[in-house]
C-alpha cells in the first residue's frame, strides 16, 4: 500500500528518500537493505556542479557481474541527479546492506536492458507505471564493480 502511495506520487520520494538514508545510515546498512523481495542501497556520488558527495537510497537487483538500479526519478520528465553525477563521473561508491563497493556506472546495453529489464520489474512492480508516466528513456544503469575499498 505504501510502495503504491510513493509510486502514485513521486513528489513524496525526497522525503522518504531522506527518512530511508538517515535510518540506513544510523544502522550501518543493518536496518534498510532490503523490503520484502526488493533490495535497497545508498550509491554515493560526487556532484558535477558542487564537487560534494551526495547519497541516495536506491532499489537495485542483482547483475551478472555488478549491481543494476534505474534512473527512473519516480516517472518524471526530470533525469534524476545521481545519473546526470554519474555521466559526469562514473565512479562510485554503494552500500548494500553492510558491504560497501567501489563501482563504475554505465548505460546498460541494448541486450543487457532486455534481460534486466523483466528482473527489475520482478523486484519492483511500479517500474512499468514510470514508463507510462514519461516521455524520456528511462535509462538501466550497471554499476560493475571496481577495486576494493
Amino acid at each position: 500500500m505504501i510502495r503504491r502511495f510513493i509510486s502514485q506520487n513521486p513528489r513524496f520520494i525526497p522525503f522518504v528518500a531522506r527518512v530511508h538514508r538517515a535510518i540506513y545510515r544510523a544502522t550501518g546498512g543493518f536496518v534498510g537493505g532490503s523490503n520484502g523481495n526488493t533490495k535497497l542501497m545508498l550509491l554515493t556520488t560526487v556532484g558535477r556542479k558542487s564537487g560534494l558527495t551526495r547519497v541516495t537510497p536506491l532499489l537495485y537487483v542483482e547483475g551478472a557481474a555488478g549491481w543494476v538500479v534505474i534512473a527512473s526519478n519516480g516517472g518524471t520528465e526530470k533525469v534524476p541527479g545521481w545519473w546526470l553525477n554519474l555521466q559526469s563521473r562514473p565512479e562510485a561508491t554503494i552500500q548494500t546492506g553492510r558491504k560497501h563497493h567501489a563501482v563504475r556506472a554505465r548505460a546498460a546495453t541494448t541486450e543487457e536492458t532486455r534481460e534486466l529489464w523483466p528482473k527489475l520489474t520482478a523486484s519492483y512492480e511500479f517500474f512499468t507505471d514510470y514508463l507510462d508516466r514519461t516521455q524520456r528513456d528511462i535509462p538501466i544503469v550497471v554499476l560493475d564493480p571496481r577495486d576494493p575499498l
